[in-house]
């Protein structure tokens, strides 16, 4: 007598792209993709050699949240088929096409090979170069020559357009941003002006919960009829900056995103002796470990703050 023991089902995916924090896994369907989110964290644009636990089930089942809204509401569609792990989700496969300007024009499902950021308060980066000088308070829809404090709220929301497939995150204006990507100055628009509604709905859902949405980032593909797709993650402690409104309203601002970790590093002199490198063109110099109280602290920074986001347990 002979007994047929079945094989254990091997698991064909593969990955296909490995990011600071996320990766990129092949499905069954030559369609669908599947995102893994790890424990990794980054800043600088540099993996920090320190994991910090369940933080990948934070961020997808956060991103999850806002790409389930931004459905719900019409804004747009979205790249999201469903939640499939506290850690991962799939989602729909988009053509990636790194060389600038080479995406036809009639061409759909493919990635945008650009990242939108949109700034409703000045802080970050925007606030860096303020203070360098290198722009004055009209470029954030202030009066000229007015002297601006770090963590004042804009005029009204401000968009920025960077690149996608550098070694580094360069700002571009609006003629080089259509020159990379190839858009038409309408689908250009129409994404701009889904970010702008996609942040109205964060801004909504944020300050009923006494959170400030302070800025963030968002990436798309063009789907049938080159409709704009939602993609990729956002919303997010680690695409968007968030602070208590109720420390901001009393002059005092505690950062409740990657800031936190972001501030650790500016403190230590380790962001000016990468960044005093990089101008140099010389060796990045490593990244040092997060101790283990800030280890802690943002464990528990991000699992609190999927529930301030979302209103659910984790």
């Amino acid at each position: 007598m002979f007994i047929v023991v079945p094989l254990p089902k091997r698991d064909m995916a593969e990955m296909m792209y490995q990011g600071k924090v996320k990766q990129v896994w092949s499905t069954d369907d030559p369609e669908v993709i599947e995102f893994r989110y790890t424990d990794q964290i980054s800043v600088f644009d540099q993996i920090i050699p320190s994991l910090v636990p369940r933080k990948g089930e934070s961020l997808n089942r956060t991103t999850c949240h806002w790409f389930n809204l931004v459905e719900q509401e019409g804004i747009c569609e979205t790249h999201l088929i469903e939640m499939n792990a506290p850690d991962r989700c799939l989602a729909k496969k988009f053509e990636v096409i790194k060389e600038p300007g080479a995406i036809p024009r009639d061409m759909e499902n493919v990635f945008v090979p650009l990242e939108v950021i949109c700034r409703h308060y000045l802080a970050g980066s925007g606030w860096r170069r303020y203070e360098r000088g290198e722009v004055g308070s009209e470029e954030f829809g202030f009066e000229p020559g007015l002297s601006l404090k770090m963590g004042v709220k804009l005029p009204s929301p401000y968009l920025e357009v960077s690149t996608k497939f550098e070694k580094f995150d360069r700002l571009l204006d609006r003629e080089e941003a259509l020159q990379i990507s190839n858009l038409t100055e309408e689908e250009f628009d129409s994404i701009l002006e889904c970010v702008l509604a996609i942040d109205a709905i964060i801004e909504r859902e944020a300050s009923a919960r006494g959170l400030i949405h302070v800025d963030g980032k968002k990436e798309f593909a063009l789907g049938a009829g080159r409709k704009p797709v939602l993609v990729d993650s956002f919303g997010t402690l680690d695409e968007d900056r968030w602070w208590d409104a109720e420390t901001y309203e009393g002059g005092e601002i505690v950062s409740l995103s990657k800031e936190f970790v972001r501030e650790h590093y500016l403190g230590t002199g380790h962001h000016s002796e990468l960044y005093q490198a990089r101008e140099s063109g010389l060796p990045e110099p490593p990244i040092p470990s997060l101790p283990e109280d800030i280890i802690s602290r943002t464990a528990n920074l991000y699992s609190e703050m999927y529930e301030r986001l979302t209103g659910k347990t984790f």
